[in-house]
């Protein structure tokens, strides 16, 4: 089996659990699913499940797509090849109680050719109100996976983190930030590419341990309009970010990706209140002050 078709195989099983351990966790919301192909080459299952007991929308994606590389593409990855092999998983949840937070997750694996190939992804986590204790949660958790492979990888990748998933025009972060990592590869780390590729998988496998344990935690916390409202303000931060400067928002528009994959990462209520500044000392105002880079969770 080529090592592509290994990543490949290995992320559809990483879908498929991941799916069938939300709809547990949810209780009432069933995925849809949608096959796919693009036109350049290759295609895609899309899963959506919407109106549920705990998610609102929320969008578990595989892709495995490969063509020619757009011109513009080609000069942000520093690469004079056309020819391009992609696959990978992408999830984000919004949920409908304030009190769980956001979730993204994405691993990928990207090749040109034996030479020009690499792994990217991570995790991070958006919580509508910071709870210090979810927070720490997450962290520990994605520190001890990071640990099994190399102890330098969390520090680096949670500074990643902080860095990538920054709103600059908001100048804070988008969330409590995670780990984030591209262009993982041997003569980077000292890892061979199964090693690597174990890594990417445990990041994938990482998530539904990690969401079910913060949905549970918070799922049955009773809310106020005002706590809805502050939710909607946070969903368009959100939206800002992965319109504005998401890496895989972009590439999936200049590769003719598919615009309804592409474009679920929205959710599906949000709003702009003009100049919105939250009550002082409130929980809301509390939260605002943990959006910056930095903050060492661990």
């Amino acid at each position: 089996m080529m090592f592509r078709d290994k990543v490949v195989a290995e992320y559809k099983k990483i879908q498929d659990d991941i799916c069938e351990g939300l709809t547990i966790a949810d209780g009432k919301g069933r995925f849809e699913e949608e096959i796919w192909t693009r036109a350049g080459g290759g295609g895609g299952r899309t899963r959506v499940i919407q109106h549920g007991n705990v998610i609102e929308k929320g969008g578990v994606n595989f892709s495995a797509v490969h063509g020619k590389l757009p011109e513009a593409v080609k000069k942000a990855f520093k690469v004079d090849s056309e020819d391009f092999f992609a696959t990978g998983v992408s999830i984000v949840i919004h949920p409908s109680n304030p009190f769980v937070p956001i979730i993204h997750m994405n691993i990928r694996y990207f090749e040109m050719d034996e030479q020009t190939r690499w792994f990217g992804g991570g995790i991070d986590l958006t919580p509508h109100y910071v709870i210090d204790t979810d927070a720490r949660y997450f962290h520990h958790y994605l520190k001890n996976i990071c640990d099994e492979y190399d102890a330098s990888f969390y520090p680096k990748f949670k500074r990643q983190a902080d860095d990538y998933f920054f709103i600059k025009h908001r100048e804070e972060t988008r969330g409590v930030g995670g780990i984030f990592y591209d262009r993982l590869k041997p003569d980077h780390t000292g890892l061979d590419w199964d090693q690597i590729f174990n890594f990417s998988c445990a990041v994938g496998n990482s998530f539904l341990p990690i969401y079910t344990e913060l949905i549970d935690r918070n799922r049955n916390t009773e809310f106020t309009e005002v706590e809805q409202e502050w939710q909607y303000q946070r969903r368009s931060r959100y939206a800002e970010f992965n319109l504005v400067y998401d890496s895989g928002t972009k590439f999936g528009l200049e590769t003719n990706g598919r615009i309804e994959s592409i474009l679920m990462s929205l959710p599906p209520m949000a709003k702009w209140t003009y100049n919105h500044k939250p009550a002082e000392n409130s929980l809301e105002a509390a939260t605002l002050t943990k959006l910056i880079k930095g903050v060492d969770w661990v």
